[in-house]
This record gives structure tokens, sequence and C-alpha cells, in this order.
């Protein structure tokens, strides 16, 4: 009975030094199949504002490049050479090329989705309160071109931005010295300008404005200073007539009965409200 006894105890030591011993947490392997520009800690480094050049570069059309080889492996050759340990593909190559024809001369390149976590950067009155030989020759005109039949005027935007802005930063023009995508691009959210204005609902079309009365973007419109957010960095008028305040800049600034039909021309209501069904009231 004594025996037993110290077999009882002993294994009941030996399950108690079991539960009290601390459990060692081992780090999870990384993941090599996907990509982040956030993380590691070694991308995130990469993402100073004037580090985007060191896996990508401007190609042909208005998209950048994909990373070479080569930039991968000057971090990861490890990875790039290392035995797949059962599987069937490197999974490291699979971030950028499909399982099929991998070990082809040449495999095929993923379609990836457009970048949602970085945003774009514009300041009106460094372009155009700026360097002189660095200023759009033809001024508002050179970014935005008529849109929407005519009422609104375009927002250069994503890919397409990159299409308007080359047309002076690319070598040989006068802003040429646009030397990294970390001027206009950082991590963040973007939220592309709207092209639209509650003046449009009053029936302002900025071509009746621009070519019929030949009035410049200036004469509507001024550019604050620098260092604005995106929305502040240009005024505009209010889209009110009747009964608009005389310390805000409005269509009754032009239109006063002097400079232009104001209200005075009841007559003809509809030279303003052309939307159909409308009607004066009473």
């Amino acid at each position: 009975m004594l025996i037993g006894i110290v077999i009882s105890l002993t294994g009941f030591s030996i399950d108690a030094a079991k539960r009290s011993k601390p459990r060692v947490e081992l780090a999870p392997l990384a993941d090599y199949a996907k990509f982040s520009h956030s993380s590691p800690r070694e991308h995130a480094d990469l993402m100073d504002r004037k580090n985007c050049g060191s896996c990508h570069r401007r190609g042909a059309g208005v998209a950048p490049t994909f990373p070479l080889h080569k930039d991968c492996t000057d971090c990861h050759m490890v990875q790039f050479t290392a035995a797949n340990r059962g599987a069937e593909v490197n999974p490291i190559c699979t971030i950028c090329h499909t399982k099929d024809g991998l070990s082809s001369a040449n495999p095929q390149t993923k379609t990836f989705p457009g970048l949602r976590s970085f945003r774009a950067e514009y300041d009106h009155a460094q372009h155009l309160q700026g360097k002189d030989n660095a200023k759009p020759a033809a001024g508002c005109g050179a970014c935005h071109t008529s849109a929407q039949r005519g009422v609104a005027q375009s927002i250069p935007a994503r890919l397409k931005g990159h299409q308007v802005c080359y047309e002076c930063h690319s070598a040989g023009k006068q802003a040429n010295d646009l030397s990294s995508c970390g001027v206009c691009h950082s991590l963040g959210s973007y939220a592309p300008t709207s092209t639209n204005a509650p003046s449009y609902r009053v029936s302002f079309t900025h071509a009746d404005h621009a070519g019929r009365a030949r009035l410049a973007c200036t004469s509507c419109h001024d550019v604050k200073g620098r260092g604005l957010p995106q929305g502040k960095q240009v005024s505009s008028y209010s889209g009110s007539q009747h009964f608009a305040s005389a310390r805000a800049q409005s269509c009754a600034t032009c239109h006063n009965g002097r400079r232009a039909f104001g209200d005075a021309d009841t007559h003809d209501c509809k030279r303003c409200h052309k939307r159909d069904g409308f009607r004066m009231a009473g």
C-alpha cells in the first residue's frame, strides 16, 4: 500500500510540474505568398516618400512598372533560392506571377486591382504661383477640360492624372525636376475631388460663361495660399441669385442688372431655371 501511495504522489508531482511550466509561443512563420507596403518593418522603411524608385519606375504608359527580380532579390535572395519544402511552387513567386507556367522563361504576371492605400496630393498655388518657368503655359486649361457636356470641368484623377502630369513633368519639359513618386503620393486613403458643384443644379454651365461670355477662370476663381486641404485651395462662387448675401461672391455679383441680366429681368426666368417641369409658384 505504501508503494502505491508513493507512485501516486510521484505522478501528481509530475502532472503539477507540467501544468506550472510556462508554454513557449513560437513566432508565426512569415507568409511570403503575400505582399504589403506597410509591413514588415523593412517594407515600411522603403515607403519613405523618396524611396518609391527602389522598386517602381515610370513606364511607357501611365502606370508605374512592376518591380524587377533584382528589386526583390536584393533583400529576398534566400526566399528565392531556398528549397520549396514539398510545395509545388515557390510561394514568393506567386506574389507577382500566376501558378500556371511559372516554370517557363516568361511566366504570366497577375492582374492586380487598383491601389487604394495611397493618397494623391496637388497644390494649385505651387503650380500657378510658383516658378515662372515651370508654370503650365495653358494655365488652368492644362489640367482641366470641358466635361458633362460643357457643364463642368474635368479633374485629373487616378492613373489618368499621370497622363496630365506627364505633359509638364517629363524629361525635356518645363517641370522635369519631379524626381520621386513621393512628391505627390504617400500612404493613406484617397478620395478624388468631385466634379459636381451645387451651382450645376441651378443650370450654371462653364460653357456658357467661358465660351459665349468669354470669361477667364480667374474671373470667378481665386487660387489661395499653399498647403491648404484639397477642397479649399480654390475659391468658387455661391450658386445663388435671389436673396444672395452681399458679403459673398455669388451669381448676383455679376447678374446685377448692369453687368449681366439680374433680378429685374423676371420676364424670362427660364434663362436660368431650365429644369423640366419648372413653373413659377402662385
